[in-house]
């Protein structure tokens, strides 16, 4: 997937929402979505950071986003069910779902954590996304082979990695959310969900979990994009319920 180069006007007239659209790998999609054709809906908490990607993508002469300001630590659906409200009066469509925003939270023994940071952690790393998911499927199915990237961690294939509490297990979780909405799509719908691990990134939430790391040594989100752009595209219509690393 490294090398796969799609057609460069290959999103025209199709609309994709990215969670975390403010910074990192979130801010590099939303540009590169945006860059293939597509109308950008920028969501995340920080109103700042989302006028920057505005801006920037209105400097490519791309089509102008739609900025959603929303904090995925919301805990009431009703919140949720007004994004695909806004999203089905202004735009009329939705092509394509990227649930890319994720809380870190605390690095150290589970016996330890503090059960209000785990609360934050799975509310946004996993209840949220399926929230957000259940709001928006009907918009979904409603267009022919949309498509859904979940994000996933490198993480979770120690099966439990020592130290990285709430954020390893939503990320199990999030896998599961994944394959379960597949398998259930599957007869009933064109939509495909698939999982993303971004690997080792060059992005403040790596930054934050080791410190001491070299970033140059990371890859950039831009160097990530093609898989992206592949599970978005008609060369991944029938590929559904798999999990991918970003950096194979």
């Amino acid at each position: 997937m490294k090398s796969y180069q799609p057609h460069p006007h290959f999103l025209d007239n199709k609309t994709i929402l990215v969670t975390g659209a403010g910074q990192g790998i979130g801010k590099t999609l939303a540009k590169t979505y945006a860059h293939y054709g597509a109308q950008v809906i920028l969501l995340g908490k920080t109103v700042q950071h989302l006028e920057q990607v505005y801006d920037e993508i209105c400097e490519q002469d791309k089509k102008k986003p739609l900025i959603l300001p929303f904090d995925l630590n919301t805990r009431d659906f009703k919140a949720y069910q007004s994004i695909a409200d806004v999203i089905a009066s202004e735009l009329k469509q939705l092509n394509g779902l990227v649930h890319n925003a994720s809380l870190l939270g605390q690095l150290g023994p589970m016996s330890q954590y503090q059960p209000t940071l785990w609360d934050a952690v799975m509310q946004v790393n996993v209840t949220a996304q399926f929230f957000l998911t259940k709001a928006l499927i009907a918009l979904l199915r409603a267009q022919k082979n949309s498509a859904i990237i979940f994000t996933s961690s490198g993480v979770t294939r120690d099966q439990g990695r020592a130290h990285w509490g709430a954020y390893c297990i939503s990320k199990v979780a999030t896998e599961s959310l994944a394959k379960v909405m597949s398998d259930e799509e599957k007869d009933i719908s064109t939509l495909r969900i698939n999982t993303i691990n971004p690997g080792a990134t060059r992005t403040a939430m790596r930054a934050q979990a080791y410190p001491a790391e070299n970033p140059n040594t990371l890859s950039s989100p831009e160097e990530i994009m093609p898989l992206y752009l592949y599970l978005m595209s008609q060369d991944s219509q029938h590929i559904t319920g798999q999990y991918f690393n970003a950096q194979d």
